[in-house]
């Protein structure tokens, strides 16, 4: 007979998770692998020749682009010589400013910044975001995609989005060639919604890099890297390709990040017997050294291998930690589902959302899941109300503010009037009145009518080869009937000209505004410094629409 509570349990949905037990020489380790290198750095005449255990002699591509452009020399062997222990305590002293700790750990390798942070429990690691993430507030960034790839809906739900606070929002397609119409519903939409949100379409990279060039996009992320050179070659060229490719959005005014996760040498076979936290560290430094601004880490789409081992969770804000220590913006992901509990996933979230990171979510999926074409997202549409009140809750700032139903409604319309009149002034196919209607209401794609798939296709694959631009979606809103929505436009064109917002952790406000690591550093040095949620913010955050007032009873 079996115990009938072990019954119960085993049909908890936590049960339904994979757990596998370490593997070292696979590299199925989260921390802490025995093949991990030991920190060390010799320079000669200005120059590394032996990084963290090897010799320039037996340095692969990523030990030479690491040694070549990330870390700061002039003063490497004396911080390398410091003890990890006291380095992981001045990170936690309060009174010790982060702008000393970063000169601290740019200093060093990717091997003694993975053994700072293990030396800390997560409790630690977490108190370390709070003071060690670059931009002083906190933001969050959505997915907005659907099955059909139907820009009115994708138009509808980002600009419900932006309402609700999301600083950044993310497309993507089902099928690559509608991705024009899904660059320009997202754009569209969020600038209905709250101007200023920043937006992309991730493609596979010549696509991406050409919508941005047009105006259809204003930043990217999508750009990988990984920590061992048999990855990299084999999935996406080099160190020095990717360096190129993020000075090309540069040079057009695109933000960008390049994207990194713990597991992903795992879960590509090629880990190395190395820890996923030191890979992912190695990821990092070719991000730092490559001068972008910022980093899309967390494991992201691998979440599944680190979840699966021993203090995988714990690894995933430790990369995040390691992304805030190299003076990186830290998208930390939260983004692709990972599990069947709701406890468990709310947990993973928590150690980003208490201590605040520049964006806590780096896809948060503002439809229902059986429209998200990241392959399903760790918080969704139906969950907007949880999240209101776990802020509420706390009194955190997770980037997200209570709505009112018609608000939403409002906003939801005139982003699909806005497409309508964009569509009938690009001479694209129609969008009728029965599909702005059923966007307005719509919570998915099963609540939309059907367009016609072979139009739009060859419609979208048109308006790329007659050169539409940015200044036509301009002339085409304010020609009929929205020259407010135009003149927003106008406003995001003049920051790409103006590349203000290249700098790292850069979002816009409502006015655009700059807010970034340059104008609004991180200045946490204890109790009640650093952001705080108070005032009018505060008063938003508190007034979730289903709190009686009991003034009223």
């Amino acid at each position: 007979m079996r115990s009938k509570r072990f019954e119960v349990l085993s049909k908890r949905p936590i049960n339904q998770d994979g757990f596998v037990k370490e593997w070292v020489e696979e590299g199925l380790m989260a921390m802490e692998s025995p093949n991990d290198p030991k920190p060390s750095i010799k320079i000669q005449h200005g120059e590394v020749v032996e990084l963290d255990g090897k010799s320039k002699e037996e340095f692969d591509l990523i030990d030479q682009f690491i040694a070549n452009y990330g870390i700061d020399l002039s003063h490497a062997e004396e911080v390398m010589a410091m003890d990890s222990k006291e380095i992981a305590n001045m990170i936690l002293t309060p009174s010790v400013p982060r702008s000393e700790i970063v000169k601290l750990t740019k200093a060093m390798t990717p091997a003694k910044i993975v053994e700072i942070v293990s030396h800390m429990n997560v409790v630690e690691i977490m108190m370390a975001v709070q003071k060690m993430r670059t931009r002083k507030q906190t933001a969050t960034q959505s997915h907005v995609t659907n099955v059909n790839d139907n820009p009115v809906q994708i138009a509808a739900d980002a600009a419900e989005g932006a309402l609700r606070g999301f600083a950044e929002q993310e497309t993507t397609v089902a099928v690559a060639r509608y991705a024009p119409f899904n660059a320009l519903g997202i754009m569209i939409g969020s600038q209905v919604g709250r101007p200023g949100v920043l937006t992309q379409c991730a493609l596979e990279e010549a696509t991406e890099l050409d919508l941005g060039m047009r105006g259809f996009t204003a930043y990217a992320e999508t750009i990988s890297v990984y920590g061992t050179e048999d990855v990299f070659t084999d999935g996406d060229d080099t160190p020095w390709s990717k360096a190129f490719l993020a000075s090309a959005y540069a040079s057009r005014g695109l933000k960008m990040r390049f994207t990194s996760g713990t597991g992903a040498e795992v879960q590509m076979g090629q880990a190395e017997g190395k820890s996923m936290l030191y890979l992912e560290a190695r990821c990092l430094y070719i991000t730092k050294a490559a001068g972008v601004q910022g980093t899309q880490n967390g494991s992201v789409s691998c979440i599944g291998i680190p979840a699966a081992v021993p203090s995988g969770i714990r690894a995933v804000i430790a990369e995040n930690l390691i992304a805030t220590m190299l003076d990186l913006e830290c998208a930390s992901s939260n983004d692709q589902t990972f599990t069947h509990s709701d406890l468990r996933r709310s947990v993973r979230t928590l150690m980003q959302l208490a201590p605040g990171t520049d964006f806590i979510n780096s896809g948060y999926s503002s439809t229902p899941n059986y429209d998200n074409m990241f392959a399903g997202s760790n918080w969704d549409a139906e969950d907007y109300d949880d999240y209101n009140i776990l802020q509420r809750d706390l009194r955190v700032d997770g980037g997200l503010r209570p709505v009112r139903e018609e608000d939403v409604i409002q906003v939801r319309r005139k982003a699909a009037r806005v497409m309508q009149a964009l569509f009938k002034g690009l001479g694209l196919p129609t969008i009728t009145d029965e599909e702005v209607e059923a966007a307005t209401y719509a919570h998915g794609s099963k609540d939309m009518p059907e367009r016609d798939k072979v139009e739009d296709i060859k419609a979208a694959v048109h308006l790329l080869e007659r050169g539409v631009e940015g200044v036509d979606l301009i002339k085409a809103l304010a020609n009929n009937g929205f020259p407010d929505v135009a003149t927003e436009l106008l406003n995001l064109f003049k920051q790409r000209v103006a590349g203000d917002f290249l700098q790292t952790s850069a979002i816009f406000d409502r006015n655009w505004n700059v807010i970034s690591a340059v104008n609004s550093p991180n200045d946490y040095t204890g109790v009640g410094t650093g952001n705080r949620l108070v005032g009018q913010e505060w008063e938003k955050v508190k007034d979730i629409p289903n709190a009686i007032d009991p003034r009223d009873i």
